[in-house]
């Protein structure tokens, strides 16, 4: 496994190997939205990742989908994410904060009433989300106009400050699984007009003016930008996935970014296609792989020139040591789904390093 440990520099990320932690809601936050100790804890246990990118963080109050997830827009979350940057930097680790808007994906009960966002009105179908009171249906979003999207570049832009004030090495750009970003971009979900829908030019807009706005808080090499050009999840879908891959890498080109994070596959296998070969054709910074890789794919695709990095998911739950096993050659254990998004240790911080029977 010789690629796979080759150390990379990422933008201004210096990383010591290319075992990525891939970002992953837990629902593990306290009141408010605030990370606690246990999160803190859990990342701790996994800094020998080469990059743990920490889960998806509610750029701006009103946005939640998740209903325990974080936040970085109060004074309170960020004292919070302090603490957990301060536990994994003193396991030797690099963390950057994944900022998001959950759009569509949100609900009334989650956010004070307050209507869900998106591009289009079009509601999420065959799902449904998990509230205090219970699983119910997704509603039909309001449509954004035009002049309410600089409030949305600028609340990306204050999450990235509250990013660097609580201590993170970078941040990494939410546009993927079908929130705010993602909905603008695929032509599923965008049936607006005018500058911001239509030709992917105008409906990659306000992602791009989210990134521009980010990278002149951070400088553009330390952020990255995450996007899942063929996932169906949260009801989405594209017409063209390759294509959208191709014109975009070439457009984040302009950026010089840290890196670009590709989600292959779909979860539910509704779209399939070759989305890898295009990005690595048209974008020429660090490219990192994800969704379903094992060891030694990641190592064959990196060792051929085709990825950067691999950003690891459910191995990294299960496994906190996942670089070491890795590594060495050890079984990996496999994680306990049922816990994937309760709300104390167990399935969380409990999974042993490995120990020799």
């Amino acid at each position: 496994m010789t690629a796979l440990f080759t150390p990379l520099q990422a933008g201004d990320l210096h990383l010591p190997n290319r075992i990525l932690m891939a970002p992953l809601t837990r629902c593990r936050a306290e009141d408010d939205h605030v990370p606690g100790a246990l999160i803190a804890e859990y990342y701790a246990q996994r800094a020998s990742a080469g990059l743990i990118i920490a889960e998806a963080t509610m750029a701006m109050p009103n946005n939640s989908a998740f209903w325990r997830e974080p936040g970085i827009h109060s004074e309170a979350q960020v004292a919070g994410w302090k603490r957990v940057t301060d536990a994994v930097h003193a396991a030797g680790g690099r963390i950057v904060l994944q900022i998001w808007h959950g759009g569509r994906a949100c609900h009334p009960d989650l956010n004070d009433g307050a209507q869900p966002v998106a591009p289009s009105a079009l509601r999420i179908e065959n799902d449904q989300v998990y509230t205090p009171k219970g699983k119910v249906d997704y509603v039909v979003p309001r449509v954004l106009d035009d002049a309410e999207l600089p409030g949305i570049v600028e609340g990306f832009a204050h999450a990235a400050r509250n990013a660097k004030a609580a201590g993170f090495d970078g941040v990494e750009v939410h546009g993927a699984n079908g929130y705010l970003l993602d909905e603008f971009l695929r032509d599923g979900t965008n049936l607006r007009s005018g500058p911001y829908g239509g030709e992917i030019a105008n409906r990659a807009r306000l992602l791009l003016e989210v990134l521009e706005a980010v990278c002149g808080v951070w400088g553009s090499h330390r952020v990255g930008l995450r996007v899942s050009p063929l996932n169906s999840y949260n009801d989405m879908r594209d017409s063209d996935p390759a294509g959208l891959v191709r014109w975009l890498g070439k457009r984040l080109n302009d950026f010089d970014l840290a890196y670009w994070h590709v989600m292959r596959g779909d979860f539910f296998g509704q779209q399939s296609g070759d989305v890898m070969t295009p990005a690595r054709e048209a974008f020429g910074g660090v490219l990192i792989g994800n969704m379903g890789y094992d060891a030694d794919e990641a190592e064959a695709a990196i060792a051929a020139g085709k990825l950067d990095a691999v950003a690891f998911g459910k191995p990294f739950i299960s496994n906190p040591d996942l670089p070491e096993r890795i590594r060495d050659g050890l079984p990996l254990a496999e994680p306990d789904q049922a816990t994937f998004y309760t709300w104390d240790a167990k399935g969380y911080t409990d999974y042993p390093r490995y120990a020799a029977p």
